[in-house]
């Protein structure tokens, strides 16, 4: 069954993933949110085996995405928008 999303919110969405770039350097907490986020409303709920402890970097990644679990895509999509407005805000 796919997902059907308000195409104005998957236009925000996609404006939003355009602001990212000009964002300043963000904090890696902020940086997973937005991992999460974004895969969440890319991919819908996650698949697959938590990475092994050394794997510092794909577990935390696995974690981000993990903690979005039965978020709808168009959710995740207006979640990330709004994530990204926020930080814009800060930085001006």
């Amino acid at each position: 069954m796919s997902e059907e999303i308000d195409p104005t919110i998957k236009a925000q969405f996609e404006d939003a993933l355009e602001h990212v770039n000009n964002l300043p350097n963000q904090p890696p907490k902020v940086l997973l949110e937005m991992y999460g986020l974004y895969k969440q409303a890319y991919k819908g709920d996650i698949t697959g085996e938590r990475p092994g402890r050394l794997e510092f970097k794909a577990r935390a990644k696995y974690d981000a995405w993990s903690s979005r679990k039965d978020l709808s895509k168009e959710d995740a999509m207006k979640a990330y928008i709004d994530l990204i407005k926020s930080l814009e805000n800060r930085s001006v």
